[in-house]
This record gives C-alpha cells, sequence and structure tokens, in this order.
C-alpha cells in the first residue's frame, strides 16, 4: 500500500537551503534511516511530512487512511498537567478505562480502583492494559501523578517515547511512525527493547538516529541527504558505507574531470570576442555549469592526528575502598581500582545505577563517603558531560574556541589553529563566524566536544558523548579517540561507538557491584546470552531426566498429519489450561467487583487478572497453530 509520496520538495532559510527539489515515496511496511551532517535539514523534513512545518516548494501526499505519529527531540508536553494526562490524552472510553485504573493504583484508592477494575473487565480493556504495562516498565516510567514540568530531560524523553508507543498501538491498522533520534537518554537495555518491539510491531517506520546498531537493526533502507540532495541505499549500514565510499570516488573523479575541462573553457572564455554567435553562446553557458562543478569541494571527515598529548606520569588515578550512598541507595561498595596509562574502559549499566556519580567521584567533584581517590600531579581531567555547553556571554563560534587557546600542539611539533581544528570538526569558516546561540542542538553539542579536545587532557571521560550528534561528526570523533594516548572512560548507550573504542567494561550491576568484564560491548552481551542458554540447558536436561524413557505413541485421527510425541502431549494439554485460565478470569472478576476487598489485595488481583489475559492469548494462539498442523 502506497502511504506517502513527496514530489520536488524543497525548504530554505534565509540564503542557505536545506534541501532542494527532493522526491521520494514511502511504501507500507518500509523501514527507513534518515542520515545527515546536523543542520542539513533533517528534523525539519520530518515535521514538514507530519504538518508540523510547510516546506518552500513542492507537494507532499499523504494516504488518507494513514495516520502519521512523530515523535520529536524536544517533546512538547501540558507542563501543568500529570504524566499521566500526558500519557493518555485521547478520549476515547478504552483509553479512559486504563487512565481511570492507573490513577486509582497509583493514588491507591480502593473505592475509585473498583469501580475502575468493573469498567476495564466491560470494556475488555486488560490486553491493551498489559502492552501499556509493558511499555511503562521497559521505560522505567513510575510515579504517573507527578507534573509533567518536574520531570528530568531523560524522563521527558521517556515519557514522550510511552505516549508515542502507546498512541500507535492504539491508532488505526496504517500508521507511518517518525521518529527523531529515539534512542537519546535510554540505556542499552532499553535501546535493545525497543528494537524488539518496533520489529514485533510490524510498522511502517521513518527515523533520525545516530545509533548505527539500533540503524541496522531497525531499518533496511538509508536516506542519506547531502548537498541538498537525497540519495537512497537499500541494505544496511555496512552496505550504505560501501555505497557510500563508491559515491564519493565517482564524484571526486567526476570533479577532477570537471577541473580540466574548466582550465580549457576558461582559457576559451578569455579569447572570446564581445559578439557572440548562438553557437558560442551556447558554449559559454555550459562554462558555468562546469565551473560550478570544478569548484565543488569534497567533505573529507577522516581525521587522524599525532596529538602532542600533555605527559602522563606513572601514577594515573587510584581508587581506594571508596564506599558512596544517597539514603538506602548505594553506589559504590568498597570499590578498588588502579587505572593504568592508555586504558579505554567502557561504563555500563541501567540509569539510576551510579554511573556518573562514580565518575564525579573519580575527579573528586564529589566526595566519597569513605575511603580514598588518589590522582597523579600529571593528570588533566577532560570531562565531556550530560549538562551540554554553557557560555556566560553569547560569542562567535572562533572567538569562544580561542578563548581557551589559539592553537593546538600536534606530536611533531606543528600545531593547528583554532580555526584548523574547527574544520576538522566540521565547522566551515562560514560557520566559525556564527553566533553560538545560532546553533542547532546538535552544532552546540559539538561546538562542546571539540571545546573539551581543544583544551588537551590526557585523562578524557566522556558521559554520553554521542547524543545528538550526526554519524559525520561521530566518524570524526572516533578517529580522533583512536589516536588518543591517554586514559579513557566513556559511558555510552551506543554500543557500536563502545565496540570501536574500549577494551573492556565497568558493568554497574546496581546495590554497588561492579563488573569488571575483559572485553566490548559485543562481547559482553555474547556472553550473557551464552550464560542465559547454559541455564536453559540445565533446566532442559533436568526436565528430560524426569520424563519416561519409554513412551507409547498415539495415533491420530485418520486423515491428519501425526504431531511429535511433545507437540500432541501439548495439544491436549491446552484445552484444559485454556479453561482453567477462563475460570480464574471469572472467579477473579467476581472477587474483584464485589467491592468489599482490602487495596493490597485488590490490586494483586487486578494485575493478576492483566496476566491471565496476556496468558490466554499465548494459549489460544498456539492452540491454533498446533490445531492448523493436524488439519
Amino acid at each position: 500500500m502506497h502511504y506517502v509520496s513527496v514530489e520536488g520538495l524543497s525548504k530554505s532559510y534565509g540564503i542557505n537551503p536545506l534541501f532542494q527539489n527532493i522526491s521520494f515515496h514511502i511504501e507500507e511496511g518500509d523501514k527507513i534511516a534518515l542520515v545527515a551532517k546536523n543542520g542539513s535539514g533533517k528534523s525539519t523534513l520530518l515535521k514538514i511530512l507530519s504538518g508540523k512545518e510547510t516546506a518552500d516548494e513542492g507537494k507532499v501526499w499523504i494516504n488518507k487512511v494513514v495516520t502519521v505519529a512523530l515523535f520529536e527531540q524536544d517533546p512538547v508536553f501540558i507542563e501543568d498537567k500529570s504524566v499521566l494526562d500526558n500519557i493518555f490524552h485521547h478520549d476515547h472510553p478504552v483509553i479512559n478505562a486504563i487512565k481511570e485504573y492507573e490513577a486509582a493504583s497509583d493514588e491507591e484508592n480502593v473505592e475509585k480502583l473498583g469501580l475502575a477494575i468493573i469498567k476495564m473487565d466491560e470494556l475488555a480493556a486488560w490486553d491493551f492494559n498489559t502492552k501499556v504495562k509493558q511499555i511503562l516498565g521497559k521505560l522505567n516510567i513510575h510515579h504517573l501523578n507527578q507534573t509533567a514540568s518536574l520531570l528530568s530531560g531523560g524522563q521527558r524523553k521517556r515519557v514522550a517515547l510511552a505516549k508515542t508507543l502507546i498512541d500507535i498501538g492504539f491508532e488505526h491498522k496504517h500508521v507511518l511512525l517518525i521518529m527523531d533520534e529515539p534512542t537519546n537518554h535510554l540505556d542499552v537495555q532499553m535501546v535493545e527493547w525497543l528494537e524488539n518491539y518496533l520489529d514485533q510491531e510490524k510498522l511502517t517506520l521513518l527515523l533520525v538516529t545516530h545509533d548505527r546498531y539500533f540503524l541496522s537493526n531497525a531499518c533496511n533502507e538509508i536516506w542519506e541527504m547531502e548537498n541538498s540532495r537525497l540519495y537512497t541505499h537499500k541494505g544496511d549500514y555496512e552496505n550504505y558505507l560501501e555505497k557510500k565510499a563508491a559515491r564519493t570516488e565517482n564524484n571526486a573523479a567526476s570533479i577532477d574531470k570537471a577541473k580540466n575541462l574548466y582550465r580549457k573553457e576558461l582559457e576559451w572564455m578569455r579569447k572570446q570576442p564581445k559578439a557572440r554567435t548562438v553557437k558560442s553562446k551556447s558554449r559559454q553557458d555550459n562554462f558555468y555549469e562546469v565551473e560550478a562543478k570544478a569548484k565543488q569541494k569534497m567533505e573529507d571527515a577522516q581525521v587522524q592526528l599525532q596529538v602532542k598529548m600533555t605527559r602522563l606520569g606513572g601514577k594515573v588515578a587510584e581508587l581506594k575502598k571508596v564506599y558512596k550512598s544517597y539514603g538506602d541507595k548505594i553506589i559504590l561498595k568498597g570499590f578498588d581500582y588502579t587505572f593504568k596509562k592508555g586504558e579505554r574502559i567502557g561504563i555500563v549499566g541501567k540509569n539510576g545505577a551510579g554511573k556518573s556519580t562514580f565518575l564525579n567521584v573519580l575527579q573528586q567533584i564529589e566526595q566519597p563517603d569513605s575511603g580514598k581517590v588518589n590522582t597523579g600531579e600529571t593528570v588533566v581531567f577532560g570531562n565531556y558531560s550530560q549538562q551540554g555547553l554553557t557560555v556566560k556571554e553569547d560569542k562567535r563560534v572562533i572567538e569562544f574556541v580561542k578563548d581557551i587557546a589559539e592553537n593546538f600542539p600536534l606530536a611533531d611539533g606543528s600545531s593547528l589553529s583554532a580555526s584548523q581544528f574547527l574544520q576538522l570538526f566540521l565547522f566551515s569558516p562560514e560557520q566559525q563566524y556564527t553566533y553560538i546561540s545560532k546553533l542547532s542542538g546538535g552544532e552546540k553539542r559539538r561546538l562542546h566536544l571539540l571545546s573539551i579536545l581543544f583544551r588537551n587532557p590526557n585523562f578524557l571521560i566522556l558521559d554520553e558523548p554521542t547524543n545528538d550528534l550526526d554519524l559525520q561528526t561521530l566518524g570524526v570523533l572516533e578517529n580522533f579517540l583512536s589516536e588518543f594516548q591517554g586514559c579513557l572512560l566513556i559511558v555510552s548507550h551506543d554500543r557500536y561507538f563502545m565496540d570501536r573504542l574500549v577494551d573492556h567494561l565497568f558493568v554497574f550491576e546496581g546495590n554497588g557491584a561492579i563488573k569488571d568484564f575483559p572485553g566490548n560491548y559485543s562481547q559482553y552481551r555474547m556472553s550473557i546470552k551464552e550464560e542465559g542458554k547454559a541455564g536453559e540447558g540445565k533446566e532442559k536436561k533436568q526436565s528430560h531426566s524426569m520424563q519416561p524413557q519409554h513412551v507409547a505413541h498415539q495415533t491420530v485421527a485418520a486423515g491428519k498429519k501425526k504431531l511429535s510425541y511433545k507437540d500432541q502431549r501439548e495439544f491436549d494439554s491446552l484445552e484444559k489450561e485454556i479453561e482453567a485460565l477462563a475460570s480464574e478470569k471469572s472467579a477473579v472478576a467476581e472477587k474483584l467487583n464485589s467491592g468489599s476487598l482490602p487495596f493490597d489485595e485488590l490490586q494483586k488481583l487486578s494485575n493478576r487478572i492483566g496476566q491471565i489475559s496476556a496468558l490466554l492469548d499465548e494459549k489460544e494462539m498456539r492452540w491454533l497453530e498446533l490445531s492448523e498442523m493436524v488439519q
């Protein structure tokens, strides 16, 4: 089914075009990633498709049966309303029933909860509520009565994501989900859950993301906006890189050819008399096209710098028996570690596990409750935090960097000027004279990162450095860091970034436990899966040893395929299980409707009825699968 058609779309801000005369189509089931430099108009294009902005030129056609859902980088809330009111904003009986049920549960109001449960049962809303609870639980969203204005930046993103996912679960069948950087402020477990969720929902998807594993796993097509044009690439991120390299090489050859032709044509133009024939006029018009092609600049984001790093002495940093807690929440419990020269450590763990606190304790920004933190005299920390860029007064980009230093020293004794260093991090000479207040969010983060690196530290601490950075900037950063000779400590949910740069991990497991894993993130996840499989194998072995050794094969009715013993046994038992669950559901519903139960019992039973509904769905689906096998 045809979802979207776009023809000749153009958009500019001032004299700078974001994109010109681009055309594309989106079909049902397409899963597309849109990549481009920060400031190239990715977010603007998404807003045009969702109807929040208009194009300067061109046509946008969206099928009338398609609902467009937009998840934005900067979500908008009704600030004086609760999280619950913001998430459940549809006026629909099922949504209203779930909203009333969640509110009563949060308030621990027995009377309201009893009435809400009756309404949930009448509207058969338990199945959808189970899905809602899964989304809220996986995104770590609690305290639904909290006012939206009190949410932190990360909480706002997660609540907005939950709202979007709940909306598309409730909306019509045909949904185009548009997502702008959905993985920002999510920990790795949340990102992996979101990947699986989007895959299972079988959505039509258009997203902007810098997370390359997420991009490859969630999408099967990549669109790139470059030099105001749109290029399409079928396949994953690796295939996109190959095709882009080939395109860049062909473009370079084309520019070289145009330069040679331009020199010849320029000589001919200079010799031309003022009176022009029709033939010479045609050649002169063609000359300007050749000139434009010849003067194109090829951007090369591959940066390799032999940095003259501040000397790092024998002693780097040492933590001895360090304890740190906030009330009952334990962050560090007797942590011991001695950092060595050149170490590259990744830090992973759920949000709220204390990763940022650990970084602050290491730098002695926060003091431990007990224990010692010793830092070598030669250590120069470079701390890139999630707080972002702060400037006392608005300045031009070049002035801000020159206030730090005029030059950046290199290992061969030479140096780069502030302007040259800015160009390496994709700030063109024109952009360098732009005021910081005029930069996009991603450009400000890029400048913040650059300002940390320009101070030439020898112990870099990067707390979520990849948020809001485009893929080109990430390539520049990774190449820079791969040459970095000092210590590197990275907190990031970007698995690709971690795999490329770290040698081992500090895994924050909660309650003060920190595991030192010898390998990168992918190797760590592989080890968890292998441990899980080993556990499953052990359980199966134990289960198998308890089964009878000699089994009489049962005969299936004439004209039907013969099921395996295991499938036949499952098929026979499913009908009984379904009947038992249906009876339990009726009994639980009757108790809930009695109105005489204490709150705790009501809450347990309401959770149980949701579980029963989910189990019934699962078992009925399996019964249908097995029954089809014997038809």
